[in-house]
C-alpha cells in the first residue's frame, strides 16, 4: 500500500481500507465509553442499595450498645466513628463527580465523554501533581489511616490498606508511576467518573465488612460465661428519700434460660423469688440522701463448678428540688476579650465530681468558672459527672460575640449634648457601653473634632489640643460640633473596640 506507482483504482482502494480501519476503531472506543458508562450506573445502584443496608446494620449496632452498653458500646463508637470517615470521603467525591459532569446536558451520553481535560487541568499542573490533585489523595489517604485505626487489630484492617492504597503502580512496561498519573491522567471522562464510583463503592463495603467485624468481635467475647459483665440498671439514676427503688441488675446477654445459682449483694444472699430469667429484681427502699453503692456476685454452674461474676453499681439519692431551674436559652453568649463568669453544675452531683472544658475556659473554684473566648462564632462547653453508676456528660453551645460599638461621651452624656463652646474647650473625651452586661472601664488614646466650616482636627488622648481649641473658638451659637474617629480600648485588656460611635455638641453660647 504504501510503495511504488498507485492506479487510481488502487489508491481509491487504500484510502477506503484506511476509512474503514479508522470506524472500526471509532466503534471500539464508543463501545467502551459506553462500558464504561453502563458500569458506573451499576455502582451507583449498588451504592444506594448499601446505603440502605449499612444504615439497618448501623442502627442494629446502636440498638444493642443501647441495651448492652458495655458489650457493644466501644464497637459502636468505632462504627461511627468509621461511618463518620465514610460519608466525609463519600460526599466529597460526590462533589467532584458534580463538577466534573457539570457541563454535560445529557448524563447518559457516555460516547461524548472522551475528554481528559477535566482531571488532566484539576490534578496535573506543569508535569506535576496539582494541589488539587495532592487533597484528592490525602483525602483518601485520611480515610484509610483513620478507619484502621478504629478497626484495631482485627484483620480487615489490611483489607483497608490494600484496598486504598496510593502507593506507586508498576505499568506493563515495567515502569513505576505514581498512583494518581497511573489511574487518572489521560483517561476519558466517563473512564474517571466510574472509577471514583468505584472509590465509592469501596467505601460501602468498608463500611458493610467494618460492622460485621465489629459485631462478629462483640458477639464472640459473649459466648463463654467469664466474658459477661454484669450490670446495675435503675429506672433512673437519682432518687428522693423516702422513695421505693426500682431496677434490675442483669447480664450484658439478657438470657430467659440463663437463671443464677444464687446472687450475693452487699453481703446478703438475695431471694430466690426474685432471682430469674438471667436478673436480679430490685425493689428496696432507696436509703437516705448520698451516694449508694451495690457490690455482690453472680453465681452461675458450669460443669462441675460455680463461675462468680462480679456486680458493681450504684446510684445517688439527691433532695428533692424546692426551686425550678430557668434559663434564657438565646442569651447563650459570652464576649471575645473578656472574662466572662460561668455557673457549672449538676443536679444531684457534687462540683468535686464535676468536670467542664472547652476552649478559654477555666475554673476559678466549686462551681464558678471563667470564659475567655478566642476566635469563631461558637463555643461549646463539655460537663462530665461522676455517678457511682457511671459518668453522664452534656454539651452546651454559647455564642461568641464581639463587644457592641462604644459610644463617645461628653460630661458622662452622648447623643446630642448641649454646651457652652468654652466649656467644650476643657472638657474630656471618653466612651462608654451604655447597658451592657458588663461593667467596662474604656481608655480613649485619640479622636477627631469637626467644628462647622472648619476642617477636622485629630487630637492624641482625651482632652483638646491647641488646634482643637482653636477651631471650636470659632464655633457660633447654634453650630453642632462633632467628636468622632474615637479610638479606645478595654482596660486591663488588649481587645481592641471595633467601632466607637460619635458625640456631638450643641454650642448653646
Amino acid at each position: 500500500m504504501a510503495g511504488g506507482k498507485l492506479s487510481p483504482r488502487q489508491k481509491m482502494v487504500n484510502l477506503m481500507y484506511l476509512v474503514f480501519i479508522a470506524m472500526l476503531a471509532m466503534n471500539m472506543s464508543k463501545e467502551v465509553l459506553s462500558a464504561f458508562g453502563s458500569m458506573k450506573e451499576k455502582l451507583i445502584k449498588s451504592n444506594v442499595r448499601a446505603t440502605a443496608s449499612n444504615e439497618a446494620a448501623y442502627a442494629t449496632l446502636m440498638e444493642n450498645a443501647v441495651n448492652q452498653a458495655k458489650q457493644y458500646g466501644e464497637a459502636n463508637e468505632n462504627a461511627n466513628k468509621i461511618k463518620g470517615y465514610s460519608s466525609e470521603l463519600f460526599e466529597y467525591l460526590e462533589e467532584l463527580k458534580s463538577e466534573m459532569s457539570a457541563d454535560i446536558s445529557d448524563p447518559k451520553a457516555y460516547e461524548s465523554m472522551d475528554k481528559p481535560d477535566f482531571l488532566d487541568t484539576r490534578f496535573f499542573a506543569g508535569g506535576k501533581i496539582s494541589d488539587a490533585g495532592k487533597e484528592f489523595i490525602s483525602k483518601i489517604e485520611n480515610y484509610k489511616v483513620k478507619t484502621v485505626e478504629a478497626l484495631g487489630e482485627r484483620g480487615l484492617a489490611d483489607v483497608v490498606k490494600e484496598r486504598f492504597s496510593t502507593d506507586k503502580v508498576e505499568d506493563k512496561e515495567g515502569i513505576k508511576k505514581e498512583w494518581l498519573n497511573y489511574n487518572y491522567e489521560g483517561f476519558p471522562l466517563i473512564a474517571s467518573l466510574t472509577k471514583i464510583t468505584q472509590i465509592q463503592a469501596d467505601i460501602k463495603a468498608t463500611e458493610s465488612e467494618s460492622l460485621s467485624a465489629l459485631l462478629q468481635g462483640e458477639q464472640s467475647k459473649a459466648l463463654s460465661f467469664t466474658n459477661y459483665d454484669a450490670m446495675v440498671l435503675f429506672e433512673k439514676n437519682a432518687y428522693y428519700p423516702g422513695e421505693k427503688l426500682t431496677g434490675k441488675i442483669v447480664l450484658g446477654k439478657n438470657d430467659p434460660n440463663l437463671t443464677a445459682e444464687k446472687v450475693v449483694i452487699n453481703g446478703a444472699e438475695w431471694p430466690k423469688e426474685k432471682i430469674s430469667a438471667g436478673q436480679v429484681i430490685l425493689d428496696g427502699p432507696a436509703g437516705g440522701v448520698g451516694d449508694k453503692t451495690l457490690e455482690g456476685s453472680f453465681f452461675f454452674k458450669e460443669g462441675d463448678s460455680l463461675v462468680e461474676i462480679p456486680i458493681k453499681g450504684g446510684y445517688s439519692v439527691i433532695p428533692k428540688p424546692n426551686g425550678a431551674v430557668i434559663s434564657a436559652d438565646k442569651m447563650n453568649v459570652v464576649y471575645r476579650g473578656l472574662k466572662n463568669p460561668i455557673t457549672i453544675s449538676m443536679p444531684g452531683v457534687p462540683s468535686n465530681k464535676v468536670s467542664a472544658s472547652a476552649s478559654g475556659l477555666r475554673k476559678v473554684s466549686g462551681d464558678k468558672y471563667m470564659m475567655t473566648p478566642g476566635s469563631g462564632k461558637e463555643v461549646s462547653i463539655n460537663v462530665t459527672g461522676v455517678l457511682p453508676s457511671g459518668k453522664v456528660s452534656s454539651r452546651k453551645k454559647f455564642r461568641i460575640k464581639d463587644i457592641p460599638p462604644a459610644v463617645g461621651m461628653i460630661r458622662g452624656q452622648y447623643g446630642t449634648v448641649p454646651m457652652p463652646k468654652a466649656s467644650l474647650g476643657n472638657t474630656t473625651v471618653g466612651a462608654g457601653l451604655p447597658d451592657f452586661l458588663f461593667d467596662l472601664k474604656l481608655n480613649v488614646s485619640s479622636f477627631k473634632i469637626k467644628v462647622p466650616g472648619q476642617v477636622a482636627v485629630p487630637v492624641s488622648g482625651t482632652r483638646m489640643n491647641a488646634r482643637a481649641k482653636q477651631a471650636i473658638g470659632k464655633a457660633r451659637r447654634g453650630d453642632v460640633v462633632t467628636i468622632f474617629d474615637i479610638k479606645a480600648s478595654v482596660t486591663g485588656s488588649s481587645y481592641k473596640l471595633k467601632k466607637v460611635l460619635p458625640v456631638s455638641v450643641d454650642i448653646t453660647n
